[in-house]
């Protein structure tokens, strides 16, 4: 029951959305039958013999140190995605749409719960909606029964009723979701964004084919690797040592899990944006990381006409500087001694974040620092903030990823977030402007930070910029 009211709040929810940018008389509603199965489908999986073989399985290759393994090819990755951008039908795009919606409030819970789970303690943070809806679709895609009836009702499309064409499918949403990542990267002075999926069972677990190959849309690169899992911090170790080798990338090692589990799940997402224009500054600048406190780092500056909005109502101002393509960076700061933590409750919601696509041109000269932003959290522990411990807990049911007892010890998302000039090198000297001189905006105070695509309306990532 609580999982059927969770679908159809989140429903509700998403219908409003899709008919608050409706102009004149028109209605939209969320084409929900765009990411389930089609009645086509439906009897292909209606008339499967039900004495067919089980799915095929294997055992991982046992991790090793993977020193001579070569770095991900992250150009490759996004030149990949960028030509699937340009086979995007109607359809195809409307699905993107649709898992833009989901995500979206998804992540806007989530970032909820995030928040509350930090307590007192408001330093930074940084979230993925996209890598964490990506990463519970993909759980959804191994699991049966009621635990996938209740993963569906999260992601929010609510079943109706036992019917065959009202369940999600898997695929289409994941291959949704990799519309969106494409639509992000393409264009000229895209960012690049890649993703990896590292699955490291248990010795004598065995993980099904079918499952770890439809991965690919979402993550096109899936690590199964096995390694002893008894002892938490030295299995840790290992994953950090094994991932840095394998993806080139300097990500820590994870946090070590709880002993029990028989599989990690861990998504890696790393994205480059360059700012288009932009020049790194010739010294580091102050950065206040309180009143009292300030840090040197290096500065961002540029100048140009970008969207900028002061809302002197809610004591915060909203600039909109674009990444290339179809990516747009918003930066949100609090204005006249505002408290961050109000500007964060107001600013990361839905409604409000709708509402940016439209904002006046203004000619700036803005300053902010260069960001190099790490983070990590187990979906876990999200999940219980916001009252659903055990959604992946041990009565979880897996029999898509593994013909075993699979149990779940962790499932991890594992951001490397990156913002910086366009060609690196030092601004030089610039005559003042002609008057008039345009608008001076300088984040060298916490700050809030999104990545958004415009074509699908996801949003890639959200966080707090506390200490750069």
């Amino acid at each position: 029951m609580a999982a059927a009211g969770l679908g159809r709040g989140l429903a509700v929810l998403c219908l409003l959305a899709w008919a608050a940018p409706a102009a004149g008389d028109r209605v939209y509603i969320h084409p929900f039958h765009l990411l389930t199965y089609d009645q086509r489908a439906c009897d292909r999986l209606e008339n499967r013999s039900a004495d067919a073989p089980p799915d095929p399985t294997f055992s991982p290759i046992p991790i090793q140190g993977g020193a001579k393994a070569a770095p991900v090819d992250e150009e490759a990755l996004r030149d990949e995605l960028a030509a699937a951008a340009q086979t995007l039908g109607a359809a195809d795009r409307g699905r993107a749409a649709g898992v833009g919606l989901l995500l979206n409030f998804l992540g806007l819970r989530m970032y909820r719960a995030l928040r509350a789970a930090r307590g007192a303690a408001r330093g930074a943070a940084l979230l993925s909606p996209a890598a964490l809806f990506g990463t519970l679709a993909s759980f959804y895609l191994g699991a049966e029964g009621p635990t996938a009836d209740r993963l569906q009702a999260f992601l929010g499309v609510p079943g109706q009723g036992p019917s065959c064409t009202s369940r999600l499918d898997g695929h289409k949403v994941l291959s949704a979701l990799r519309a969106t990542q494409a639509l992000l990267v393409s264009g000229r002075g895209a960012p690049l964004l890649s993703t990896a999926v590292g699955l490291f069972a248990a010795p004598g677990l065995r993980l099904k084919q079918p499952f770890v190959r439809a991965l690919a849309p979402f993550a096109p690169v899936a690590l199964p690797r096995a390694l002893d899992l008894a002892e938490p911090e030295v299995a840790a170790a290992r994953i950090g040592r094994f991932v840095r080798a394998v993806t080139g990338w300097p990500v820590s090692a994870p946090a070590a899990a709880s002993a029990g589990g028989t599989l990690l799940f861990h998504t890696y997402v790393r994205f480059r944006g360059k700012m288009k224009g932009f020049s790194l500054l010739a010294e580091p600048q102050e950065f206040w990381v309180d009143n009292a406190t300030s840090v040197s780092v290096p500065m961002l500056v540029g100048t140009g006409a970008f969207q900028h909005w002061d809302d002197a109502k809610n004591n915060l101002s909203v600039t909109r500087v674009p990444l290339g393509g179809n990516a747009w960076l918003l930066l949100i700061q609090p204005q006249s001694g505002s408290d961050l933590d109000e500007v964060e409750s107001l600013a990361f919601q839905y409604d409000f974040l709708a509402r940016m696509k439209s904002l006046p041109v203004r000619a700036l000269r803005l300053t902010m620092p260069q960001l190099l932003l790490e983070a990590s959290h187990d979906l876990r522990d999200l999940l219980a903030q916001a009252k659903l411990p055990g959604l992946l807990g041990a009565e979880a049911r897996l029999g898509k990823m593994s013909d075993a007892g699979l149990r779940v010890g962790q499932v991890l998302n594992c951001l490397l977030f990156e913002l910086s000039a366009e060609d690196g090198k030092p601004a030089a000297p610039t005559p003042q402007p002609a008057r008039p001189a345009p608008l001076e905006v300088t984040l060298d105070r916490p700050f809030l930070v999104a990545v958004l695509e415009q074509a699908s309306g996801a949003i890639h990532f959200l966080g707090r910029v506390a200490r750069p």
